[in-house]
């Protein structure tokens, strides 16, 4: 029997088509319904600083009409007060540039001063006196790992933009074996492991047979099938190929 793991539908790419031009449509209530009665397992949206796509009273909401919903955020002051405010189900900390197109990397936990590790570590007791988890977007690396679970995080999100990014079948199965690899040690180290970043219809078996995934983030291919064939087959689709990996 295939393992079923979890699919987040990133809905940035809606709003954006929304924010672009100032109007009222499409609306991203409806969208969340789509994905809903299509099974997704829940909503995923990124409110950057720039406010590029996703605005703060679609936050609101969405948070009034999503099931789950787990809310992605830099580690600002400003994102935290947000999150408490509207107590998604769970955040996932990313890094943030405002010239990028979208997210490159993950955070680079090794990097950050002491006082900001046990800033961030603060941050995720907070989030859970709100019963909010915290999942910290990183590149498949142990170390990463190892310093998310130091601060507090219940779950990790595995950057799998390098796999998806590869040119070669070296460079592919070498960014595969890092992402498994990640996986294992995630695991060993009681912690939920998520994973997502430039995921496809062509691409995303390969992760799925991953054996310690939980979770799939996905928003870039599914809005832009969803084009030719609509949200809810759109997902449907995607959801098909993760449940037949084995």
């Amino acid at each position: 029997m295939s393992k079923e793991i979890r699919l987040g539908v990133n809905i940035d790419h809606i709003a954006f088509i929304k924010k672009s031009r100032g109007v009222s449509y499409p609306s991203l209530i409806e969208a969340v319904k789509i994905c809903e009665s299509a099974k997704a397992d829940l909503i995923t949206i990124h409110l950057r600083e720039d406010r590029r796509h996703i605005q703060d009273k679609d936050v609101i909401e969405i948070r009034n009409n999503a099931k789950t919903l787990n809310l992605e955020m830099a580690h600002t002051t400003e994102m935290i007060d947000i999150a408490i405010k509207t107590r998604p189900n769970f955040c996932c900390i990313v890094p943030e540039k405002r010239n990028e197109v979208t997210t490159e990397e993950g955070l680079n936990l090794s990097s950050i001063e002491k006082n900001d590790l046990r800033r961030l570590k603060n941050t995720i007791s907070k989030f859970n006196d709100h019963e909010i988890k915290t999942s910290l977007f990183i590149n498949p690396d142990k170390k990463q790992i190892e310093l998310a679970k130091q601060v507090g995080a219940q779950l990790v999100e595995l950057h799998t933009g390098f796999y998806a990014n590869s040119i070669t079948p070296d460079e592919r199965a070498d960014a595969l074996n890092k992402l498994e690899e990640a996986s294992i040690f995630a695991c060993e180290n009681d912690l939920l492991v998520n994973a997502g970043h430039g995921l496809n219809y062509d691409n995303v078996k390969p992760i799925c047979k991953i054996i310690n995934i939980n979770e799939l983030n996905i928003g870039h291919s599914i809005v832009a099938r969803s084009v030719f064939v609509g949200l809810k087959d759109a997902i449907r689709q995607m959801i098909s190929i993760m449940r037949s990996c084995d």
